[in-house]
């Protein structure tokens, strides 16, 4: 028995691999002032420094670390989160190898941290399909200069989570 196969044709649609499509690139950086992308690059060059010395199984689990630099430190402003995200993702257009969002967001907390602040760095997963992301919060949990997609992400490992640095460094000590 033949069976003759029927070809819809969707002239507006895209191939979809899942039931909800996100973009795959962040979009360009916004401005920010020239001290802060000049301070941008020693913290860029730190995190490249972190990600290749090392045994390669070891990598995730540097950046992790580096992205909790600053847990102890008061928190960033708003200003100074989305300026230090900003000026990160500026100096990463130059970086000639894979620079995707861990690296960019642990570099973003070694910004911060090098100005005596932090941000709540936080890595999670999104299903169908399934990604991982990993950014920076702000004070009250919100994702600094992320794209609205950021919100299909579930936060499975954030490291310092929000309040006081205080209250984090007793938690610790515990």
């Amino acid at each position: 028995m033949k069976v003759d196969g029927v070809v819809v044709r969707h002239g507006t649609a895209a191939p979809s691999w899942g039931t909800v499509e996100v973009p795959a690139v962040l979009p360009a950086p916004g401005p920010v002032p020239a001290r802060w992308w000049l301070a941008a690059i020693p913290a860029l060059l730190g995190t490249v420094a972190v990600r290749v010395i090392g045994p390669k199984q070891g990598r995730f689990s540097r950046l992790v670390r580096l992205g909790c630099c600053g847990r102890y430190l008061p928190s960033a402003t708003q200003v100074q989160a989305v300026r230090a995200v900003r000026a990160v993702r500026w100096a990463s257009r130059v970086v000639p190898a894979r620079w995707a969002c861990l690296e960019q967001s642990a570099a973003v907390a070694l910004l911060l941290a090098s100005i005596g602040r932090r941000a709540e760095w936080r890595h999670g997963f999104a299903a169908d399909p399934v990604r991982l992301h990993a950014w920076i919060a702000d004070q009250e949990g919100r994702p600094v200069e992320e794209p609205a997609e950021t919100s299909l992400y579930t936060p499975i490992y954030t490291t310092d989570g929000p309040g006081s640095p205080r209250a984090a460094k007793e938690a610790h000590r515990e």
